[in-house]
């Protein structure tokens, strides 16, 4: 039994979370009539704030639906050997 106090922790925190979840969620009195709600909405609206954002939008690419990295020319491979090319007669040369 004394294995399964430190649940007593967390069984706490979730009783007081629902206790306070089911009172931020009653419902209220209404006090503003519906003509009320729909001129503060219009007047909401109709402000001529203008909209900002964190981040400029930035530029898209039009998508070719394939994933395709940036080539990247290197004259030396990973083991810092010359790579090399295949010619059309068959024989290698190297590149750069």
């Amino acid at each position: 039994m004394e294995i399964l106090l430190w649940l007593v922790p967390a069984g706490v925190v979730t009783l007081i979370a629902m206790l306070w979840a089911g009172w931020a969620g009653r419902e209220r009195p209404v006090e503003a009539s519906r003509e009320d709600a729909v001129r503060h909405l219009e007047r909401g609206l109709q402000s001529s704030r203008p909209v900002r954002y964190a981040a400029p939008t930035p530029a898209r690419d039009r998508s070719t639906g394939l994933a395709v990295r940036p080539s990247r020319r290197t004259d030396t491979a990973v083991g810092g050997a010359r790579s090399e090319t295949l010619s059309q007669d068959g024989s290698t040369r190297p590149t750069g």
